[in-house]
Formats: C-alpha cells, sequence, structure tokens
C-alpha cells in the first residue's frame, strides 16, 4: 500500500510526536492512501504555520504484515461508532493505547461543520450521521506506535 504524508516539510523518518490540538483519532502519525488529500494537507499547514515548503512523503507499507501483526482498530465509513470516536478525541480524549493503527475516514473541512454541530449538542448523532453520508469521504491510516512505525518505508519526498 502507497501511503502518503502533506506536510511543511519532507518525512524520512517518521516519530511520534505530541500535538497540541486534538485531531480525528488522537495523537499519531498521520497518512492517506489518497495523494490529492496529502497534497491540499500540505498546502494548508504551510499556509497556517508560515513556513517551509508544502511537501509530500511517500511511503510503503506490507499491509499483510503491519495489518496482522499490529492491533488495529477500522472504521470502514462515517457511521456512529466513528462519529462518537471522533467527537471523543476531538475533546482531547486521546484514543485508548491498546491500539497500533487506526484506520476510517478523516474528518476534513467538508465535514468540519456537521462534527461541530454535533460536539456543540445542535445535530443529534442521527442528524449528524445522516449529514455526513452525503459528503465525500477519504481515508486515513493513523501511527500509534512505534511498532506500527517498524512497518512504512520511506519511497521519496516531493516539493509541491
Amino acid at each position: 500500500m502507497i501511503l502518503y504524508h502533506g506536510s511543511n516539510i519532507i518525512v524520512k523518518t517518521p516519530e511520534l510526536v505530541k500535538q497540541t490540538r486534538a485531531l480525528d483519532f488522537g495523537y499519531g502519525f498521520y497518512t492517506t492512501p489518497n495523494m490529492p488529500q496529502a497534497e491540499a494537507f500540505a498546502k494548508r499547514v504551510t499556509a497556517i504555520r508560515k513556513a517551509g515548503a508544502a511537501s509530500l512523503s511517500i511511503y510503503e507499507l506490507d499491509e499483510v504484515a503491519s495489518f496482522g501483526e499490529c492491533r488495529m482498530l477500522r472504521f470502514d465509513s462515517a457511521n456512529e461508532s466513528w462519529l462518537k470516536f471522533v467527537a471523543d478525541c476531538r475533546n482531547g480524549v486521546d484514543a485508548p493505547e491498546e491500539y497500533d493503527l487506526i484506520f476510517g475516514p478523516i474528518a476534513d473541512d467538508d465535514m468540519k461543520l456537521t462534527i461541530n454541530l454535533y460536539l456543540s449538542g445542535l445535530y443529534s448523532t442521527k442528524e449528524a450521521i445522516e449529514r455526513l453520508k452525503v459528503k465525500n469521504t477519504y481515508h486515513q491510516l493513523v501511527f500509534k506506535t512505534d511498532k506500527a512505525l517498524s512497518y512504512i518505508h520511506f519511497q521519496r519526498g516531493v516539493l509541491l
């Protein structure tokens, strides 16, 4: 599997770095199998940080070995369990430590308003899920442990 990481720098050696903001799946190294999604994120993060250059880091992952040997939580769609999990993580509750990898939809800018309205209590779980079903969803694979990171291999970096 080919994975992409968008940033303001090329990341040859991924590391687990504590985040100062609440992310979809909590603390971890975020990747996506969707190149345009990673490119858009690289441009956005570079503009926000006002440093570096929009960059795409490209990795290869041995799915058979990593998925077979790592503890994985998988969300195949933006369903109720995914929404509650993302809501918890966005509220500062980190993902349970029993997972090495977490796979699932990205709560991107297109979904952000719906999730924020759900978090504020203005949307019920059912209403939020119905609204999220019509959104285009891209997926992410988050590496939560050093064990999981040992399965990812840097291929090349690209300046955008």
